[in-house]
């Protein structure tokens, strides 16, 4: 192989690692942007929001990325909450509302299924901060 041609080969590999580093710095930009305006808008921390999902068993009915164990299937998963105009298909989604729901569900919707764990505020808004910094579902 001619000495040009592997240079050129290098150079368009070196071009294609170069560009797959740019898309990894700018997804970790973009989940640091949803975890910093999940934590303002909510009020929580969103490392204690997923200790807290562990905690409460919130993935025994959920499946809930980066929650280990959280796979279940009897609620909605929950990726890319954040994306969702309404939780629980009643309240409009925002911080308020969800944390309502994750706190007090049978207050939000006498009706729904989703039992009422007795989450206390705090754990509400980090699990709420948690879940809105989730990003869009896996398809």
């Amino acid at each position: 192989m001619p000495a040009s041609v592997k240079w050129l080969l290098l150079l368009l590999g070196l071009g294609v690692l170069a560009a797959g580093a740019a898309v990894g710095v700018q997804a970790w930009q973009l989940r640091s942007e949803r975890r910093i305006l999940a934590a303002e808008h909510t009020g929580g921390d969103v490392e204690a929001g997923r200790a807290a999902i562990e905690r409460y068993g919130c993935g025994g009915c959920h499946r809930i990325s980066g929650v280990p164990g959280a796979s279940g299937r009897v609620g909605p998963p929950l990726a890319g909450l954040a994306r969702r105009f309404y939780v629980a298909g009643r309240l409009s989604n925002r911080p308020a509302e969800l944390i309502l729901w994750i706190s007090h569900p049978r207050e939000a919707d006498p009706r729904t299924a989703m039992p009422d764990l007795g989450v206390d505020q705090r754990d509400a808004r980090d699990i709420a901060a948690y879940l809105l910094a989730l990003g869009p579902p896996v398809p």
